[in-house]
């Protein structure tokens, strides 16, 4: 069966369109987007559906058999505008329908048969966390917990990057980051999506200025949508040695990779002894209550963020320029307590 057939995708390009703050979406409008987003998908009209069906999915929404969504009574040249009356309402963050726990125990089912074997090393804890989701969905009181961010904003836009990537298709984004007061737009050519620390971010190469590893945080993207750009393809960059020398997602301009030095009391160096800060790390015990643990990475914003994390079990032996920046750090923290 085409993918496109399954409703869910229909269900995810609706939230979509309803949580979008920016675009009035009419009766005709939504039938043309989600036409244009299954055919992307699929590359064939013969997914694309009628307006019947696409009534018959918003009613299945509303319904409690969906997400018993609520949409504003809100109307425009008597035209009636389909948004959520919450916009920070998502299916993405309601709990699991009857359909989506159907869809939850297929997927279950394939991925049991691959269990134990060594090139799906991992696909245990990730068939675990999924037997679990389900079942919790019944059993008041949980008996595992996992890593994970419940409420992680953006990821609804991660299903549309994922397919742009995959297909190659330039995005026009718009975005609000941490610095400007207003959202701006931009043209970006996605090449890959990178996690770290619970967020996802988008890497490709933004139109305007050229530069090749723009990164973008998919939680701050407000909306997005395909541009009619040509695509410009990934001709430079080697994404897994782009990131196998530092630590996150933030590369320095003109950075070069140095020694990083660091020093752990005994506590922590029992620890730091099975966990790896990095692909290059070496240590060593230079006395009973000093464990020596060296990596070799760019310096960023990341690294310090890291290695402030460990607090008064670890000190920045080297390089010196690291050094003055955690103690500057820790001066301007102690500084909020006096």
């Amino acid at each position: 069966m085409a993918i496109t057939k399954n409703p869910l995708i229909r269900y995810k390009i609706l939230d979509s369109c309803f949580r979008n703050p920016y675009k009035k979406y009419t009766i005709d409008n939504l039938l043309v987007k989600v036409n244009e987003e299954l055919f992307q998908i699929s590359d064939s009209e013969s997914q694309c559906i009628k307006l019947r069906q696409l009534r018959d999915d918003i009613a299945f929404m509303r319904s409690s058999e969906g997400w018993s969504i609520e949409l504003a009574e809100e109307f425009e040249n008597k035209k009636r505008i389909y948004r959520y009356e919450d916009l920070n309402f998502s299916i993405n963050n309601a709990p699991l329908n009857d359909l989506e726990m159907h869809e939850f125990q297929t997927a279950i089912q394939a991925l049991s048969q691959f269990e134990g074997m060594p090139q799906f090393e991992g696909i245990q804890e990730i068939v675990a966390k999924l037997k679990y989701d389900l079942h919790s969905s019944k059993e008041r009181t949980p008996f595992i917990g996992f890593d994970s961010q419940q409420d992680l904003k953006g990821i609804e836009h991660f299903s549309f990057l994922y397919q742009a990537v995959q297909n190659k298709t330039p995005l026009a984004i718009t975005y609000k980051d941490f610095i400007n007061k207003d959202a701006y737009s931009f043209v970006l050519h996605p090449y890959y999506l990178k996690q770290y620390n619970h967020r996802w971010f988008l890497f490709g190469l933004h139109q305007e200025s050229g530069k090749c590893d723009w990164n973008v945080a998919i939680d701050r993207i407000i909306s997005v949508e395909e541009s009619t750009t040509l695509f410009f393809p990934n001709t430079s960059i080697d994404w897994r040695d782009y990131f196998s020398d530092m630590i996150g997602v933030s590369r320095p301009v003109d950075g070069i990779i140095e020694e990083v030095v660091l020093h752990f009391n005994s506590l922590t160096g029992k620890y730091m002894e099975n966990k790896s800060l990095h692909e290059t790390q070496r240590h060593k015990w230079i006395d009973e209550n000093t464990l020596e643990l060296k990596i070799k990475v760019f310096l960023n914003y990341e690294l310090e963020r890291l290695i402030l994390s460990y607090g008064e079990s670890v000190r920045v032996i080297a390089p010196e320029v690291l050094r003055e920046k955690i103690v500057l750090r820790l001066n301007h923290g102690i500084g909020l307590y006096i």
